[in-house]
């Protein structure tokens, strides 16, 4: 059975469901291969969904286009996101008596297809903007809150290395207070899944007023966005009401990733010698290989 979470017609197990009657008798051979193990289904190649389903592989090819997928793999991605919804403690669709491997599985499968959303809606140009800003930044904060506080951090671990004064803060009085004394040329990253924290809208408020520059990674619709002097877009189907959202922060960790490597890009070659000497002062600390 099918748990209905969400608006039905952006959940492709439950237009399935819904259209199961419909099909042909082939095609529905194939919905009810999917719908018995639907995890199982994001795993199968297209061989192994058409023996599944005791049919032939171009039936399987048109049963996804039936379903506005422009083939089998972009059909297994909005599979697994339509398997991202359910038990708010931890916001997938995993039931109780879910053994070890079948949660691992659908928090895993989630991550990787909100990962691939995130991908397509990310802007290339934005991108280049903002490493372009950070580039010319003479020092970079990082401000996160709650679950952003940890992908705050990260980001100071990644910039240090850049030679640019870099620092994070998780705190909204100490926010408030570094956007007070910022100015031209201090550059402001703000990271917020949702973009409707008030004290976070507040804090780039003040930043832009005292001629810091404002970066948001964030929804793109929202009040933080409308304040910021350039932002990353970042969406994923994740209910924020959830008590233990997952995929928004890999994704954020995910971005940083990308503005850094941005950076060392941007710094051309010579800069990797600077890198290399700092993970080179990293050996002496470690055990060696055996």
């Amino acid at each position: 059975m099918v748990e209905h979470t969400g608006r039905r017609d952006d959940n492709l197990l439950e237009q399935i469901q819904d259209r199961l009657q419909t099909l042909n008798k082939s095609e529905r051979k194939v919905a009810e291969a999917i719908l018995r193990d639907p995890t199982a289904a994001t795993r199968y190649s297209i061989a192994a969904l058409a023996r599944a389903a005791d049919v032939s592989e171009p039936t399987v090819n048109r049963f996804c286009r039936g379903f506005s997928a422009t083939g089998f793999p972009d059909f297994k991605i909005r599979l697994a996101q339509s398997i991202a919804t359910g038990t708010p403690y931890v916001g997938q669709n995993i039931k109780p008596d879910d053994s070890p491997a079948e949660f691992a599985d659908k928090i895993m499968l989630t991550t990787i297809a909100n990962l691939d959303k995130a991908r397509q809606a990310l802007d290339p140009n934005d991108i280049a903007t903002v490493v372009d800003y950070l580039i010319q930044a003479k020092q970079i904060s990082f401000f996160g809150m709650g679950g952003s506080a940890s992908v705050a951090m990260d980001a100071q671990h990644k910039f240090f290395r850049f030679n640019i004064p870099v620092s994070s803060y998780d705190d909204a009085l100490m926010q408030r207070m570094v956007a007070a004394g910022s100015g031209v040329g201090d550059a402001i990253v703000l990271i917020s899944f949702t973009g409707r924290t008030r004290e976070t809208v507040e804090i780039a408020h003040l930043a832009r007023a005292n001629g810091a520059t404002v970066i948001g990674i964030t929804n793109p619709d929202s009040p933080l966005a409308e304040v910021c002097t350039a932002i990353l877009g970042v969406t994923a189907p994740e209910d924020t009401e959830v008590y233990m959202p997952m995929s928004s922060r890999i994704i954020h960790l995910t971005v940083i990733d990308i503005l850094a490597t941005g950076v060392t890009l941007k710094r051309g070659p010579d800069f990797l010698e600077h890198l290399r000497k700092i993970k080179e002062s990293l050996k002496a600390t470690r055990f060696p290989l055996s």
